[in-house]
């Protein structure tokens, strides 16, 4: 295959990610306008709910594969919008896919390259891969030691099988993706609740969304002892 078409996928990927940056595509994308736009994006869900999934689906999809760091902000406007169940249903699937477009261009790009080899910056995560690829990533995608997007060319660098990439990433970031849609839908309870009332937070919906941002905070931490108490002499 001709260098061309090797870097051809990746190349485009990066150019129209530049052009986001560039034209200020991501602050289109806030809580702000949300919080703005509310009244035509609810009528609209509620009069075109499977159009309104699509159009939700295919933006996640974008914003993760171009890597514009606004997925956690799309997460939560799923969970406003969407609720808890089809938000974190679209969420999942257009994360993958979009994590996966992006895997894929990646991986085309690096084949055959020596970065894999000579990069002893990454030489830890390499030999996780190398030892099993799924497990790691999994643990990758349920803890979130590095950035998404890091993860996702690393996992092309290393040029791990695109099977065991979809099924490590659609499990891995379920218990992430549900958290952040619980985190939205308790966003969407709280600014349609006219008077705050102290109660509101003992709702079950935000204290489950609260606790599970709580867990997802402490893995990292939680993991970092494990793993250095498994290497001590």
């Amino acid at each position: 295959m001709s260098s061309f078409k090797k870097y051809l996928p990746l190349a485009v990927i990066a150019t129209l990610s530049i052009l986001a940056w560039v034209f200020n595509l991501h602050h289109l994308i806030s809580l702000e306008a949300l919080k703005t736009h509310e009244k035509f994006l609810n009528d609209f869900v509620h009069h075109h709910f499977l159009l309104a999934i699509f159009i939700y689906g295919m933006a996640y999809i974008a914003v993760v594969s171009l890597s514009i760091p606004i997925a956690t902000v799309m997460t939560l406007i799923g969970g406003f919008l969407l609720g808890q169940v089809w938000g974190a249903f679209c969420v999942v699937i257009a994360a993958t896919l979009g994590s996966s477009i992006l895997f894929l261009s990646a991986r085309l790009a690096s084949s055959g390259s020596a970065f894999q080899k000579e990069n002893n910056r990454i030489e830890r995560m390499r030999k996780g891969f190398q030892s099993n690829a799924f497990s790691y990533l999994l643990t990758l995608r349920f803890i979130p030691i590095f950035p998404f997007a890091a993860i996702n060319l690393a996992a092309a660098f290393f040029q791990i099988p695109l099977k065991t990439f979809f099924l490590a990433t659609f499990i891995g970031i379920i218990p992430g993706s549900f958290v952040y849609v619980s985190l939205g839908v308790a966003l969407r309870q709280v600014i349609q609740t006219p008077d705050f009332s102290p109660h509101l937070v003992l709702d079950p919906k935000i204290l489950i969304a609260f606790i599970g941002l709580g867990f997802l905070s402490l893995a990292p931490v939680i993991y970092h002892v494990i793993v250095r108490r498994k290497n001590a002499p």
